[in-house]
């Protein structure tokens, strides 16, 4: 009787995935193309340095970015949640075309940020 059961089981599994559609793939053009660009560069929370998510040193991201969260009148959180809120947005943004060396540069900039704000 249980084999039976699996055997039911197993069928119906497989008509699922099998009837499951892809969703249809939407080409993004010109402008809406660079949302999270047009997000880093001009977001009411932060003005941002230029260029700061692509210097080296991250000591030098995390003080940049808390020098703008801590600056900034228009932010409507912590300035340390402000900050590391843009940063994590940068990194989910760049995903897998981020490359191994620069992300680990980024999460450094944010263990960092977490030293400078006091929240270790």
């Amino acid at each position: 009787m249980a084999t039976g059961k699996r055997k039911v089981a197993k069928r119906r599994a497989a008509t699922k995935t099998a009837t499951r559609r892809k969703a249809p793939t939407r080409k993004m053009t010109g402008a809406s193309e660079r949302w999270s660009q047009r997000v880093t560069q001009h977001s009411d929370a932060l003005d941002l340095a230029d260029h700061v998510f692509a210097r080296n040193d991250p000591r030098s991201i995390a003080r940049s970015l808390k020098r703008s969260a801590e600056q900034s009148h228009r932010r409507k959180s912590s300035p340390y949640r402000s900050s590391l809120s843009m940063l994590t947005f940068y990194i989910n943004r760049a995903g897998k075309t981020l490359p191994a060396a620069r992300l680990r540069k980024l999460e450094q900039a944010k263990q960092e940020l977490r030293r400078l704000f006091g929240r270790e």
